[in-house]
C-alpha cells in the first residue's frame, strides 16, 4: 500500500469533524472494524465513527482530496467480508467509515414507508413500526444479529419472506465519485430537501421536511414483482440472486461502491393471524412436490418456508445453543452486544499466550453444556423420525388453506406434519435461523482437525426438482461434515461444508461450483460477492458505472483494487 499521507495532519482534520474518541487509530481499537464477522481482514489508516450525515460527507471529501480509499461500513455482520479491508495489496491507504452512530429512522406516509439513515438497523425498524401495526422487510435472521437497513439494500439481501423477496429500492440518497474525481451528492429519495449537500443532509438528519415535500414518483421501494416470479415454478432461472440485472439500481446491489446516506422503503401490515406448520419426511421429493403445489395452486402465499436437514438440526442444537438461548431470553437486541463481547474476549486472548485461539467460542460452548435441552418435544420426535424438516408459516386465510392441504397430502404421501403452538413456533423458527452459526462454532473449536470450512450460498432454478444435493463420491469423500439449510420456496439453499485435512480447498471449491453451474444455479444468492466470490459481468460492470475511479470498496467481487480499475 502506498502511503504518502501526513497522518498527524489527517487525524487532526478528522478529529476536528467528529471528535477525538470517534477516530480510532490503534491496531487494537481498529480490529473489530477491520475484521469481517466471518470472513476477511485487512488494515486501515483509521476508523471514523461520524455522528451525522454531514459529518460522513465531510470525511469522504477529505478522503477524495487526499486520494484515500473509503470503505463504508454499518453493522459489519456480512458473511463474505464485503464491509472491511481485505489483504494488503491496495494501491492507496484506506479509511473505514462506520455509520452505526447515524441510526435515525423517519416514518412517513402513516407508516406505509420509512426512511432509514446510514446506520439504522432492522431491529430498530421493527420496534419503530410496532405502534403502526406494520413491520419491515425482514423480521428475523439478519435482524437477530443487528444488521443494518442500508447494508441489506446494498447487498440485495434477504428473501426469507416469500411474499417480499430480496431487499430493494429505487429511492435513495447517496454520494459517488465521478470520472473526474469529484464528489457528488445524488438525491433520489423523492423528498425535496434543498440544493447543497449541507442543507440536504442536515434537513434529512433532523427530519426537517413537510408532508408536502414528500413526492411519490413512479419508482419502487420494494420488489413488487417477486410474488409473481416465485410462483413461476417452471422457469429455468432462479427467483433471486445477487447478479440479477433486474434489481441493480443505485444503492440497491451497490456493495459499497457508493456512500449510501439513506434509503426509502415500503413497510408491511402485521397479519392478524399466523400459524407455523412443522413438516417432516425422509424423501426430499416430497418437499419438492409440496413446494410446487403450494406455489402453483394456493390462493395465499406462505409467509416463509425454512428447510433444515437433520444433520444441521443436530449441529445447531449443539453448537448454536448459546445463541438460541441468548436471543430467546434477552431478545435480538442483546446479540450485537454479545458479538462485541466475543470480539473483546478474543482480542484479550490473543495477547495471552496461555489461552487458546477462538477462546470466546470455546468458553461459550463450554457454558452452553450446563443448560437443559431447549427444543420442544415434538420437534425432537420429528428429528428421530425424519431426515428432512420444513418450517412453513402461513397467515390469514392461508392458514386454513394450508391445513386442509396438509391433511389431505399426508394421507397419500410419506411424512407428516403438526401445527405448532406459539412456543413451538418461536423455537422452530429461531432454531432454523441460529443454524447459520453452527458451522463457525464447530470449526472454531475443532479447526486443528480439519483443513477449512466452505459456506456456499446458491440459488437453484425455479424448475429444479433435484434440489437436495447428492455429490459425486470423489467430492463427497472430501468432507468431514455437510450442513444443509435454506429458503426452500425460492430455492435458495445454504450448503456448509467442513473439509478434511489435506484436501486442496480451492480445487474442491471449483468442483463444487461446477456442479451448481451444471444445474443452472446462480451464486451467491443473497449474501453478495464480498471478497469470497467473483462478481459476474452484470455486477462488475454495475460497480464500474457507479464508481469509475474505484475509490469506494475496491476489490469487491475479486475485481481490481487499483485506481481507475487498472
Amino acid at each position: 500500500m502506498k502511503n504518502n499521507i501526513d497522518k498527524s495532519h489527517l487525524f487532526q482534520d478528522l478529529r476536528a469533524i467528529i471528535g477525538e474518541k470517534n477516530i480510532l487509530t490503534t491496531k487494537w481499537s481498529k480490529l473489530p472494524y477491520c475484521k469481517g464477522w466471518r470472513y476477511g481482514k485487512g488494515e486501515a489508516l483509521a476508523v471514523a465513527r461520524p455522528g451525522t450525515l454531514f459529518e460522513i460527507w465531510k470525511i469522504i471529501q477529505i478522503c477524495v482530496d487526499l486520494d484515500i480509499i473509503v470503505i463504508m461500513q454499518a453493522a459489519n455482520t456480512g458473511l463474505t467480508g464485503g464491509s472491511t479491508p481485505y489483504g494488503d495489496d491496495y494501491d492507496r491507504p484506506i479509511i473505514v467509515i462506520n455509520t452505526m452512530r447515524v441510526s435515525h429512522i423517519h416514518v412517513i406516509d402513516d407508516g406505509k414507508q420509512i426512511v432509514g439513515l446510514a446506520g439504522s438497523t432492522l431491529f430498530g425498524l421493527e420496534n419503530k413500526l410496532a405502534s403502526y401495526g406494520r413491520e419491515p422487510h425482514s423480521v428475523i435472521g439478519s435482524s437477530c444479529i443487528g444488521a443494518s437497513i442500508v447494508g441489506g439494500i446494498c447487498n440485495n439481501s434477504g428473501g426469507a419472506l416469500v411474499k417480499r423477496g430480496p431487499a430493494y429500492t429505487e429511492l435513495a440518497l447517496y454520494a459517488q465519485i465521478n470520472a473526474d474525481g469529484e464528489l457528488v451528492l445524488v438525491n433520489e429519495l423523492g423528498i425535496d430537501l434543498g440544493n447543497t449537500p449541507k442543507e440536504i443532509l442536515t434537513r434529512l438528519q433532523d427530519q426537517d421536511f413537510s408532508a408536502d415535500e414528500i413526492q411519490f414518483p413512479n419508482k419502487l421501494a420494494s420488489d413488487n414483482e417477486y410474488q409473481e416470479r416465485v410462483r413461476n415454478v417452471d422457469a429455468d432461472t432462479p427467483a433471486r440472486f445477487n447478479a440479477d440485472k433486474r434489481r441493480l439500481h443505485g444503492a440497491s446491489g451497490c456493495a459499497g461502491k457508493i456512500a449510501v446516506f439513506a434509503v426509502r422503503l415500503d413497510t408491511y401490515p402485521i397479519p392478524d393471524r399466523n400459524q407455523v406448520f412443522y413438516l417432516g419426511t425422509n424423501n426430499s421429493n416430497v418437499l419438492g412436490k409440496i413446494r410446487r403445489e403450494i406455489l402453483s395452486n394456493f390462493k395465499n402465499l406462505p409467509t416463509s418456508g425454512e428447510y433444515l436437514h437433520r444433520d444441521c438440526y443436530d449441529a445447531a442444537k449443539k453448537y448454536s445453543k448459546d445463541t438460541f438461548i441468548a436471543i430467546e431470553k434477552m431478545g435480538p437486541s442483546f446479540i450485537p452486544k454479545l458479538f462485541e463481547f466475543k470480539r473483546i474476549v478474543d482480542l484479550i486472548a490473543e495477547k495471552l499466550s496461555f489461552l487458546p485461539n477462538q477462546f470466546s467460542d470455546r468458553l461459550m460452548q463450554f457454558i452452553s453444556k450446563f443448560f437443559p435441552n431447549h427444543l420442544p418435544q415434538r420437534m425432537e420426535e420429528y428429528r428421530e423420525m425424519f431426515e428432512h424438516h420444513w418450517i412453513i408459516e402461513m397467515s390469514g386465510e392461508g392458514i386454513d388453506e394450508a391445513k386442509a392441504y396438509f391433511d389431505e397430502f399426508f394421507k397419500k404421501n410419506e411424512g407428516d406434519f403438526f401445527e405448532c403452538n406459539e412456543r413451538e413456533a418461536k423455537k422452530a423458527i429461531l432454531h432454523r435461523f441460529v443454524a447459520a452459526s453452527a458451522l463457525g462454532r464447530y470449526y472454531a473449536i475443532n479447526q486443528n482437525k480439519f483443513e477449512s470450512i466452505l459456506s456456499m450460498d446458491i440459488a437453484f432454478p425455479r424448475n429444479e426438482k433435484d434440489w437436495f444435493e447428492i455429490l459425486p463420491k470423489e467430492i463427497d469423500d472430501s468432507f468431514e461434515m455437510k450442513l444443509y439449510y435454506g429458503h426452500l420456496f425460492c430455492h435458495v439453499l445454504h450448503h456448509n461444508y467442513v473439509v478434511k485435512k489435506g484436501v486442496d480447498t480451492e480445487e474442491l471449491t471449483q468442483k463444487l461450483l461446477k456442479t451448481y453451474e451444471d444445474k443452472g444455479a446462480e451464486y451467491p444468492a443473497e449474501h453478495n460477492v464480498g471478497h469470497e466470490y467473483f462478481a459476474k459481468p452484470s455486477l462488475s460492470s454495475f460497480y464500474k458505472k457507479l464508481d469509475p475511479t474505484n475509490a469506494f470498496n475496491p476489490g469487491i467481487g475479486k475485481t481490481s483494487k487499483k485506481k481507475y480499475w487498472k
